[in-house]
């Protein structure tokens, strides 16, 4: 008797043959979820236009030369004349395999996971990377009042 039915057994696969997400990936997403909803309220109302994705990988072209690219902002930041009507949509990607290789400790992971969100979202608010570096250097001083 012949049969088009196939007799073998997918151990990773859910009844309808959907693949099972892997936990590494869903432990991932559930740091990133986390740290958007730490982000404040006056800056997380004005994130409606805002796509955030985990990425597995930054696409080949995306990190530049010598460097590690945990996270990437694209689109027209809020501070751009006419930014709700933009035709590029903004979105933050947040990239797993660096954060996973970087940050080895699940704590250490967490709090870069947020790092990067914040970092992004603050792009998206028109803030770049050299402003961001004087801001953190700040932050790192003591306060000598």
């Amino acid at each position: 008797m012949h049969s088009d039915r196939s007799d073998s057994f997918d151990a990773d696969a859910d009844v309808d043959g959907q693949q099972a997400p892997d936990p590494a990936e869903a432990a991932f997403d559930a740091l990133v979820d986390f740290a958007i909803r730490k982000i404040p309220e006056p800056f997380a109302d004005q994130l409606y236009t805002v796509a955030f994705v985990v990425e597995d990988e930054p696409a080949p072209g995306q990190t530049p030369p010598g460097q590690l690219l945990l996270g990437l902002y694209t689109g027209v930041p809020r501070t751009a004349w006419g930014v709700d009507n933009a035709a590029i949509p903004s979105k933050i990607s947040i990239f797993r395999g660096p954060h996973e290789r970087l940050y080895r400790d699940p704590e250490a992971r967490r709090r870069a996971v947020e790092e990067t969100v914040f970092h992004e979202v603050a792009h998206h608010f028109g803030i770049t990377d050299e402003r961001l570096r004087q801001l953190q250097a700040s932050r790192a001083r003591p306060n000598r009042g």
